[in-house]
């Protein structure tokens, strides 16, 4: 520690590069420090660091990490606390540019596995980013000592140790993100694809603030509906189970239906205790479907859906630099398809509506022999009976699914209701069944994940928004695959998608499994093997996600 006051000492007045002298280890006598980049000037991304502290040293019980979900748990509540901290303790801005700044990555409301903290048997490590403070151009070094010898250690005291006043807390945090796991994991044998249970808070602050209303009104279950789960640390707990099957989600404008699915649609990922979603559970294949005009589509066989188009052009490998709603949504229920999904999750909202529905008056006008396009209606019985794959749809406007539903759930006021029954006795007869081809893709496919950059030069992997990636000169847009959470989830897929590209360019059995492999790489040997620098940044993805961005590449174009 006394080696890097020093350092700092002799760099005073001198130009912001010589903070380069800095990096290196450095023994605080509570942790190590190890500076692992020194940015270029105040301006730039700031500088990497990471400290390490020995098991005695930060002192949390074994148990706390025992399993992947309770390490995953607990590295996650520690980086929360370490972002508390620095909050409470860091100045903020010291001069020009980023001067001052210190973060963890650090997600929203769902808890993802992530590399800003790291914890096993032996030690913790946490990575931050930390700009060192300029002048203009030019170092500050009272400014400097600040951050490294009296906010740092208060950071590390306050978020990395264990303490007899945080015992409760952080045990909570590891035991309900546990029984989350456990919930999820019990769904399948259970007869279920979902579970909302009583008491849960789902209606949200706003569009940009995912915490939850202080005025949401608590779930309670339908009794038909009603089911039990035992979990490990919470013991018994009841709600609502939707069965396998075509489910329809109705009621009135702004009575909590699209709410409601995007619950379930985060019901794939645990969330943080408080987020009053802790007990909403969705098997994790589940896949939200949407229309997505103008995105991109890789040779995949929509014909179960969209037939030849006009001009004779076939739809069994079908390709396009700009989709519209019809082949978009069409194309994003087969890719779901092929990578195993069980539930699809649709709001009309945001659904093309000749792609969900076609009535008898739109049929008797416009003969079958002239659309090209089978709706969902027609299909979406086949897809349970035939491919095991379940449907939850919110419906507000098209009664004719209610002829093809199992069960029908009715939000009043966020109020659940079981209307089953009663929708079976309004519905008409079921429509015309569809061919009974298989929907789920028979070929293995193959997508060019190549990456070029600027010549002589590494092609570049870099997150311009949440879900916008740029990959080499490519740019992918994730904006539309809703179930992406967090810009670490985004790079981690570039950097996926980069690492399949060089071990398995040719994809001999097909685009699934290359990448199902480099994602399992990835979950044995942690996300640290997906960059070449120790950096904090990267959150776990799914097969979904990532084949989604895969699925969205433009192919390079050849010279003529």
């Amino acid at each position: 520690m006394e080696r890097l006051r020093s350092k700092i000492q002799k760099v005073e007045g001198r130009g912001y590069k010589a903070y380069k002298e800095l990096q290196g280890e450095y023994d605080f006598g509570n942790f190590r420090l190890s500076i692992d980049h020194v940015q270029g000037d105040p301006f730039a991304l700031p500088s990497r660091i990471s400290v390490q502290l020995s098991a005695q040293q930060h002192g949390i019980p074994a148990k706390m990490h025992g399993s992947r979900i309770r390490t995953t748990a607990l590295e996650d509540y520690l980086a929360r606390c370490v972002s508390k901290a620095i909050s409470k303790h860091v100045k903020g801005k010291r001069g020009t540019g980023r001067s001052g700044e210190i973060a963890i990555s650090c997600n929203g409301q769902q808890v993802l596995r992530r590399n800003a903290v790291i914890v096993d048997d032996h030690q913790l490590e946490a990575r931050l980013l930390f700009a060192l403070p300029g002048t203009g151009r030019s170092i500050p070094p009272k400014q400097a000592a600040q951050m490294f010898f009296h906010e740092l250690p208060q950071i590390i005291a306050e978020g990395l140790t264990w303490r007899e006043r945080d015992r409760e807390q952080m045990c909570s945090h590891v035991e309900q993100l546990e029984d989350q796991q456990a919930l999820r994991e019990q769904l399948t044998a259970a007869g279920a694809v979902a579970f909302v249970a009583d008491g849960s808070l789902l209606a949200r602050r706003s569009g940009i603030d995912d915490r939850p209303m202080s005025s949401a009104v608590p779930t309670a279950s339908p009794g038909s509906l009603r089911k039990s789960f035992t979990l490990p640390n919470r013991g018994a707990v009841a709600g609502m189970a939707i069965p396998p099957g075509v489910t329809l989600i109705v009621g009135g404008g702004f009575h909590g239906k699209s709410t409601l699915l995007q619950a379930l649609e985060l019901g794939i990922y645990n969330q943080v205790p408080g987020d009053g979603r802790e007990l909403v559970a969705t098997i994790p294949s589940a896949v939200k479907i949407r229309a997505e005009d103008h995105r991109v589509i890789n040779k995949v066989d929509i014909s179960p859906f969209i037939g030849t188009l006009p001009g004779n052009r076939a739809t069994d490998q079908f390709s396009t630099d700009n989709a519209s709603g019809s082949t978009s949504q069409a194309a994003n229920i087969i890719e779901a398809l092929e990578c195993g999904c069980n539930c699809l999750l649709i709001d009309e909202d945001t659904s093309a509506t000749n792609f969900m529905i076609r009535d008898a008056r739109m049929q008797q006008l416009v003969p079958d022999t002239q659309e090209p396009i089978t709706p969902l209606q027609h299909r979406v019985r086949q897809l349970y009976q035939q491919e095991g794959v379940s449907s939850i749809i919110v419906c507000g406007g098209s009664g004719d699914y209610l002829s093809v539903a199992d069960t029908v759930i009715m939000l009043d006021n966020y109020h659940l209701q079981d209307v089953s029954a009663q929708a079976k006795r309004l519905a008409g007869p079921a429509p015309k069944s569809a061919d009974e081809r298989s929907l789920r893709p028979a070929k293995l496919r193959q997508v060019s994940l190549a990456v070029s950059g600027r010549e002589g030069r590494e092609a570049k992997i870099q997150v311009r928004e949440k879900r916008l990636l740029d990959y080499g000169r490519k740019r992918i847009d994730l904006s539309k695959v809703e179930q992406l959470v967090d810009a670490g989830q985004t790079e981690a897929i570039g950097r996926l998608l980069h690492d399949s590209f060089k071990n398995d360019p040719q994809q001999p059995d097909g685009l699934r499994a290359t990448l199902e492999q480099a994602l399992t790489n990835v979950d044995k040997k942690g996300l640290d093997i997906l960059l070449p620098w120790k950096a904090g940044h990267l959150a776990m993805p799914r097969l979904y996600e990532l084949m989604a961005a895969a699925n969205r590449l433009r192919e390079s174009k050849k010279p003529h």
